[in-house]
C-alpha cells in the first residue's frame, strides 16, 4: 500500500506554497503544532497522543520535532531537513508534559540562529511553552492561511481521500444487506466499522458520524431498528488522517412510504444541480440559496443545516456551503454536499451526501454509490 503514503515531493511542494506566503508576509519562520499541519508539511502522521512540531524557515528548510522513546534513534522517511527528537515516553509510559518537551527541543534547534523578528504560528495552538521558545518575536496568526492553502488537494492527498471514500462504499454495500427490522444500532455500527477496516487493511484513524436510527443523527445505541423507520447513515471514516464524509438513508424493511419516496426525490435533485453548476469561481452561498429554495418547496420536511463543506485532514474544511461564510469554489477543492429534509411525516428525516472534487471545468463525483432508500 506504499502508493497511499503522502508523497514527499508533494510535501516539498506544499512547503514551497507556504514559503511563498511567508515571503509575502515577511515572516522569518512558521511554527505549527496542529497534527494535521505537521502531516501536511512533513508527510508523517503522528498519533494524537503525541505533540510533534514543525518549523519552516525563510530559507525553505523544515525542522521536525518528533516523539521518540528514551535511548531510541529516530528513523523517519519525511520531507524534513532536520529531525529533532524529544522523549515522549519513559519506560513506555507516555509523558503528560510532551508539549513542554517538544517546545524545549525546538528551542534547542533554533538556538544560535539569526534573529527572527516575525514568526507565524497557529494562535489556537500556540501555548505558553511554545511562546517561551520564541522570545521577543512578533507573532502572526498563520492558521487561517494554512487552512486556505490546504484546500487544493494534491494527487497524494486525493488518493488518500478516495481510499477513505471507498471505505464508505463498502460500508453502504454491507448496510443494504444487514439493515433489517430487529437489528440493533450497535450491531450496525460494529459491522460497518469492520467493513471499513477490511477495505483499508488497517485500523481507522478516525470514525464518524451518525448511526442512530429514526433520528437526525447521533452515536449508535443499544436500540432495535423498527420496520418503517428511516435510518440515516452519515459515515466519516478516516484513512491515514484523511476523512471521508458521505450519507445514505435506508428504509428499514425496504418499503418507504409515498411521502418518504417523494421527499427523497426532491433531495436527490440537488445533486444534478451541483454537477451542472459548480465551477471554479462560483459562490458557495449561491448554491446554498438555490438548493435551500428548492427544498423549501417540499411540504414534507424542513432543511435547516449547511449544504456541505470541504473534507480533508479535518472533517469540516473550506469551502463552506453555508451562508455564514462567503466562500468561492476553487479548482482542487474536495467537498461534501448534504441536502436533507426532516419532519414527523418522514419518521425523523432523510439526508443524502455525495463527495466531489472541483476540476477546471466542473466537478468529479467521488462517491458513486446507490442513493436509493
Amino acid at each position: 500500500m506504499a502508493h497511499y503514503e503522502l508523497d514527499l515531493a508533494a510535501c516539498r511542494g506544499r512547503q514551497r506554497r507556504l514559503l511563498d506566503e511567508m515571503q509575502a508576509r515577511q515572516l522569518d519562520l512558521v511554527v505549527v503544532r496542529l497534527p494535521e499541519h505537521v502531516q501536511w508539511l512533513s508527510g508523517v502522521r503522528f498519533d494524537a497522543k503525541f505533540s510533534p512540531v514543525a518549523a519552516l524557515s525563510a530559507e525553505g528548510l523544515l525542522t521536525l520535532v518528533a516523539p521518540t522513546k528514551k535511548g531510541r534513534a529516530l528513523n523517519l522517511d519525511v520531507a524534513a531537513d532536520t529531525i529533532v527528537p524529544y522523549e515522549a515516553q519513559w519506560l513506555s509510559t507516555l509523558r503528560n508534559d510532551q508539549g513542554v518537551a517538544a517546545a524545549a527541543a525546538l528551542a534547542g534547534a533554533l538556538r544560535g540562529k539569526s534573529a527572527m523578528k516575525r514568526i507565524g504560528v497557529e494562535f489556537s495552538a500556540c501555548g505558553p511553552a511554545l511562546l517561551n521558545c520564541l522570545p521577543g518575536a512578533e507573532l502572526i496568526d498563520i492558521e487561517p492561511r494554512l487552512y486556505c492553502l490546504r484546500r487544493r488537494k494534491d494527487a497524494d492527498e486525493l488518493a488518500l481521500l478516495k481510499k477513505a471514500i471507498a471505505g464508505t462504499g463498502k460500508m453502504y454495500e454491507l448496510a443494504r444487506q444487514i439493515v433489517r427490522p430487529g437489528i440493533t444500532e450497535l450491531e450496525v455500527f460494529n459491522q460497518l466499522q469492520a467493513a471499513a477496516v477490511d477495505e483499508f487493511g488497517e485500523m481507522l484513524t478516525g470514525t464518524g458520524n451518525d448511526y442512530a436510527c429514526a433520528a437526525r443523527g447521533g452515536p449508535p445505541r443499544n436500540r432495535i431498528a423498527q420496520r418503517g423507520e428511516l435510518y440515516i447513515l452519515d459515515l466519516g471514516p478516516a484513512f491515514r488522517g484523511y476523512f471521508a464524509d458521505n450519507c445514505r438513508t435506508l428504509a428499514v424493511g425496504g418499503e418507504p412510504t409515498d411521502d418518504q419516496q417523494h421527499a427523497w426525490e426532491q433531495i436527490a435533485k440537488v445533486f444534478p444541480l451541483v454537477e451542472r453548476t459548480v465551477r471554479p469561481g462560483q459562490k458557495c452561498r449561491a448554491l446554498f440559496d438555490e438548493a435551500a429554495a428548492r427544498l423549501k418547496e417540499c411540504p414534507l420536511g424542513t432543511f435547516d443545516h449547511h449544504l456541505g463543506h470541504g473534507i480533508g485532514l479535518y472533517p469540516h474544511e473550506a469551502p463552506h456551503l453555508n451562508p455564514n461564510w462567503d466562500d468561492t469554489f476553487a479548482e482542487g477543492d474536495v467537498f461534501a454536499c448534504e441536502p436533507g429534509l426532516y419532519g414527523p411525516t418522514l419518521n425523523a428525516g432523510i439526508r443524502l451526501e455525495n463527495n466531489y472534487r472541483v476540476t477546471s471545468t466542473g466537478v468529479e463525483l467521488l462517491s458513486p454509490f446507490p442513493l436509493e432508500l
